[in-house]
Formats: structure tokens, sequence, C-alpha cells
């Protein structure tokens, strides 16, 4: 089985629309199920639905807007980042074809389950859509709402498990493509405030220790992906080194730039599984 795995990041995943909108030019689908986290799982609604330029017009004309980003609002209490209502809005100005999108090639999302700080992974469709859209992208504290739905509280699928490659590898997929958000290079450091962690979530002791646990379990991920298991093949696209967007990057220049480095590595990425470079699928391992 292949699947394709989407990282998240806030506004990093602004490359990862770059990847999947030359996907879409170059009608590549060549997978049997994706798993998208966060702003991963946004970026596969325009792929999945066959509509180029979407998850950048969000990104660049909704997420940069001050109804959904405002410092003003959270430090009087409210949310940071209102996903709600971007979620909201990108499907009133950017409808969806959903017969392409719930019908076609089944679509996961991760979220962190509050109460027990492990990834709960949901196919999308019609029904739970908008629940385990917003869950996946609730961002902690920057998020003050708590999505429910289905028996359960979450949060942001990125807590638990930011690169569910290993999920995709456990649902039988071996051939994974990863799309990053981070260089290549990157590693996640350790939280040097493990108190304070434990007093923001006092009443989620579990969220408390996911927290804690998230760079260890990012590594992991990254170390699954340079050493997988026998008979499985896995291929990144990453940011190159020189990549600027940051989790928060609201200028529209950056973005753009990043958006512009995700097509170009999108275009290489396809070139090198047709040989164009003399690789091919059975050497490609790791590619970029």
């Amino acid at each position: 089985m292949k699947a394709l795995v989407a990282e998240g990041g806030a506004m990093r995943g602004v490359f990862a629309a770059g990847v999947l909108d030359t996907f879409i030019d170059m009608e590549y689908k060549p997978f049997d199920f994706v798993i998208g986290v966060s702003a991963g799982a946004s970026n596969l609604i325009g792929y999945l639905s066959d509509y180029p330029h979407r998850s950048i017009n969000v990104i660049t004309q909704l997420a940069t807007s001050r109804r959904f980003f405002d410092w003003a609002r959270f430090m009087k209490g409210g949310d940071l980042i209102d996903v709600k209502w971007l979620f909201e809005e990108s499907n009133r100005l950017y409808p969806v074809d959903p017969e392409k999108l719930f019908d076609g090639i089944p679509f996961l999302a991760a979220t962190t389950n509050i109460a027990t700080g492990k990834a709960d992974y949901y196919r999308i469709d019609r029904n739970n859509f908008h629940h385990a859209i917003e869950a996946t992208t609730a961002l902690p504290i920057a998020y003050k709402q708590t999505p429910c739905f289905s028996g359960g509280c979450y949060t942001d699928g990125g807590v638990a498990d930011s690169i569910p490659v290993r999920e995709a590898y456990r649902r039988g997929a071996r051939e994974i493509t990863v799309i990053l958000s981070q260089p290549l290079n990157y590693s996640k450091k350790s939280l040097q405030t493990p108190w304070l962690m434990r007093k923001l979530f006092a009443e989620y002791p579990n969220m408390a220790e996911a927290m804690l646990q998230r760079s260890e379990n990012y590594n992991e991920s990254l170390e699954f992906i340079r050493q997988p298991p026998k008979g499985t093949v896995i291929r990144v696209i990453a940011p190159p080194d020189d990549f600027r967007v940051q989790r928060l990057t609201m200028r529209k220049s950056v973005l753009l730039e990043g958006y512009e480095m995700g097509l170009e590595e999108g275009r290489t990425h396809l070139r090198n599984l047709s040989g164009e470079h003399g690789l091919t699928r059975e050497n490609c391992h790791f590619c970029l």
C-alpha cells in the first residue's frame, strides 16, 4: 500500500501547499490513503478535492488576517488564532467538491485526545469534517476552545504525533511519501520548562506529559524515516535549509517564497521518480 503523510507546523505548512499543488498539476495521486496533521490536514483538503491554489489562498488571504491571528484578543483572554473561523471562512470562499473529498482517497486526520494524551486518527467524512479539522488544528493555548466529538475532546494532532509515518506503516503502507515542514537537518529540542507545562495543563496531566514527550516522539519519527523497517520505502520532501517560514510568520512575501520552494521541491520529487536524474522508484529512498 502507498500512503502520503503531511506534517503540520502552522504557517510552515505553506511548503506542503506548494508540493501538493505540484501534485495536482501533474495529476499525481497514487496513494491508497493519506494522513494529515494540523496544517497538513488542511492542505490535503485542496489536494484531494483537486482544487489548486486553495491552500495558498487560505494561508495568505485568511490566515494572515487579524480576524484569524490577533495578539490583542489573546492578551484579553481570547484566542490567539481562531481556527474555527478559518475553517468556516475557507469553506465559504473556497468550497470543495464533497464527492472528490469524501468518496475518493481515504483521508485521515491525527488529533490529540486531551484525556489520554494519545493520538486518535479519524477518517474524514461528511459527518465529522468540521469537528475533525477543527480538532487537528486546535493549537494548545493559542486556541482556547476544546473541540469535542465522537465521545472525546481534542487538541492539535501534532502534540501526540507530528509526523504520523509510523501510523501509516501500522495501517499497512510499505511505500510512504512524507512532506515535512522543517529542513532535513532539524531535530526538535526538549522543553526547558516542564513545570510550566504541568501547571498549564494541571487539569489534564496526560496532555502535559504528551507536551513534554513531543520532542522525543518527533525525533523518533525522524529516525523511523531514516531507518524504515525492511521492505518499506519512505520518500521525503522537505524544505531547503534557507526556508524562512516560521510557525507564526505573517509576511506574505516570506510565505509566497516558502510556497514557491514547495512547488519546486514537488517538481524535483516527481522528476526523481520518473528517473530523469538517474533515480527510480527502486533506488530513490529518502530522495528529495
